[in-house]
């Protein structure tokens, strides 16, 4: 009998970084951490993967209530999921709140790499989880917004 992708010997590809071995990170563990690239009441948790790398990643983003993203951009590709809270979100590179949604818990928002946009913790503290392949990037459309630029 002839393999086929669907019978393929299990194991016959090579594995993603940090996912060679089974694992569980459980909540309570996720390591919260500041971001220069992000306001300084913002975290990030790297899940999986290595964001500097050349390779798929996840990691956590929790912004606190009021708390604005101002207009920027990825070079990658990336999926979004809402873990918790409402996520707003607006395409564009000025921050104009009319060009914000808001998705709920359990929503996934597919962002194009380059696609400028901006977020906003409107209503309260939100968690996405966001899926993507490295290297992490990130760049404000007017650089004065940077957080990693001196003052």
């Amino acid at each position: 009998m002839s393999q086929t992708p669907e019978t393929a010997e299990i194991g016959a590809r090579p594995h993603q970084p940090d996912e060679d071995r089974f694992h569980a990170i459980h909540a309570e563990d996720i390591q919260w951490r500041p971001f220069p690239a992000f306001p300084p009441e913002a975290r990030l948790a790297i899940l999986v993967g290595d964001p500097t790398k050349p390779a798929p990643y996840l990691i956590r983003v929790k912004r606190p209530a009021g708390t604005k993203m101002m207009p920027h951009k990825h070079p990658e590709d990336r999926i979004y999921t809402v873990m918790s809270g409402v996520f707003y979100i607006g395409l564009g590179e000025i921050f104009d709140e009319r060009k914000l949604t808001a998705y709920a818990p359990g929503s996934v928002v597919v962002l194009p790499g380059n696609q400028p946009h901006f977020h906003w913790a409107k209503s309260g503290e939100y968690i996405t989880q966001v899926t993507a392949t490295g290297p992490l990037g990130l760049g404000y459309i007017d650089p004065a917004n940077d957080p990693r630029r001196p003052r």
